[in-house]
């Protein structure tokens, strides 16, 4: 139990990073691996990844492979790749054996080629080597490349007594039993196993007469996202992966799939703030450039689009002026809501909560736009008249509003859906490439208008 409490209050310090990076430098290999004992596997590493490179390299060769497996595929991707780097061949190879195998594939993938088959022909056990041979020919983001093949199946003609003694020899090699498949002859997946149903039954009783038909499942190409929202809908642990005849391959278990949710979250978040590609803080500079800049570059665009705009209403405004102080009002409100309206209908198009027609969720946000502009331009009308007491300017601006947001709002609903359609991620449709179209449009929309109510 103090370990537990241990693990649950861990929090790194500069205190605790110091002292490692001492011990390690003085080579007190005693003291760390009693410093290190009680730490979760977690816990150690999140200190490597504090460390240099070579001083986590030096405790992952100090402490026992069975740990230090855990560890690596708890570290940060950019780190683990740096000690891999550091570590031989062979011992690349003992921290592969005992991980399972969809994390040593994982594992395997992140090397250069020529150590990949390097790494692989070092594995002794010749199944496990297989099974992970087998993983890595799935191409990436299919649940074939997110499943691990350690479970435990059962055959249908089994009697009780014959299962129990079978899932015992099979459980040794899992980490965690979920689910208990049952197949048939041809290792066609059929059902599931309660395991009170089997306590219940009488040790001659064969499996066919106990075993639940109703199983989910996913195929072994089907999309990682797709498999996510399943899992999510009704709320599994594991589910068992097939190929097109049914035949039980692996299974996905729920912390293989709360990653994906993650990294999609993190690309989406990356799409929606303008970025194009898959970066972090430490990157560098050129690699953090060339994810930003093409985003970067539409604004600038957008801006162009919008300083032509304005000159060519110029002269119909001298007489106005007023009007151009409200432009940065207009664009600012058309890009919030626009990215308001995306956001609700990436979200929704992620969760697969987004039913129905378009026209009728264009409909719906058209309404819903509309009563946001017309409360909020009354507000504008009432300051704008009271400020510079000009009923016409202040109809024309109020009026101009209404009709901008509601463009927008419609825009924020339309793009992401209309990418959805054609296959490409919605996310890409908030942040600045609404902002910047709605910022163009609602700005072409306020001068026309204003000039349509001022007449000039």
């Amino acid at each position: 139990m103090e370990e537990q409490d241990k693990n649950i209050q861990f929090k790194i310090s500069n205190e605790l990073i110091e002292k490692v990076e001492l011990l390690v430098n003085s080579q007190d290999d005693k003291t760390i691996l009693e410093l290190l004992n009680d730490y979760h596997h977690a816990d150690i590493a999140e200190i490597l990844e504090e460390l240099k490179t070579e001083q986590s390299t030096y405790i992952i060769k100090l402490l026992d492979s069975e740990k230090t497996s855990d560890i690596l595929m708890e570290m940060d991707d950019d780190d683990r790749e740096k000690i891999l780097a550091s570590l031989s061949i062979k011992e690349i190879a003992e921290e592969v054996e005992e991980l399972d195998t969809d994390d040593a594939a994982d594992i395997i993938a992140e090397l250069p080629e020529e150590r990949q088959e390097a790494v692989i022909s070092q594995i002794e056990d010749e199944e496990h080597k297989a099974e992970i041979q087998e993983l890595l020919t799935y191409d990436e983001n299919t649940a074939g490349s997110l499943m691990a093949k350690e479970l435990v199946s059962v055959n249908e003609n089994w009697t009780v007594t014959e299962c129990v003694k079978e899932m015992r020899a099979q459980a040794e090699n899992v980490t965690r039993v979920h689910s208990i498949y049952v197949v048939d002859e041809a290792e066609k997946l059929i059902g599931r196993l309660s395991l009170k149903d089997l306590l219940m039954a009488s040790p001659r009783a064969h499996i066919s007469t106990v075993y639940i038909p109703k199983v989910d499942y996913v195929k072994v190409f089907e999309d990682v996202e797709d498999v996510a929202k399943i899992m999510q809908k009704y709320d599994l642990e594991a589910i068992p992966v097939v190929d097109e005849n049914k035949i039980l391959l692996g299974r996905i278990t729920i912390d293989d799939i709360v990653d994906v949710i993650k990294e999609e979250a993190d690309k989406d978040y990356q799409l929606a703030a303008g970025i194009t590609q898959d970066v972090e803080a430490d990157d560098s500079i050129i690699e953090l450039t060339k994810a930003r800049l093409p985003w970067l570059f539409l604004g600038l665009i957008g801006g162009i689009g919008a300083f032509i705009i304005m000159e060519g209403f110029q002269s119909s405004f001298e007489k106005y002026a007023v009007l151009f102080f409200f432009t940065p009002l207009i664009a600012a409100m058309a890009g919030n809501v626009g990215v308001q309206s995306s956001a609700i209908i990436v979200q929704g198009l992620a969760n697969d909560d987004v039913k129905g027609s378009i026209n009728n969720r264009l409909i719906k946000e058209m309404l819903l736009a509309a009563l946001n502009g017309v409360i909020l331009a009354l507000f504008l009308f009432g300051f704008v008249w009271a400020t510079k007491g000009d009923f016409l300017t202040a109809l024309a601006i109020s009026v101009s509003l209404v009709v901008v947001i509601i463009i927008a709002g419609l825009i924020g609903t339309f793009v992401p859906l209309f990418l959805d359609k054609k296959g490409i991620d919605p996310a890409i449709a908030t942040g600045p490439f609404i902002t910047t179209s709605n910022d163009i449009f609602g700005i072409l929309i306020y001068f026309w208008i204003a000039k349509l109510i001022l007449g000039i």
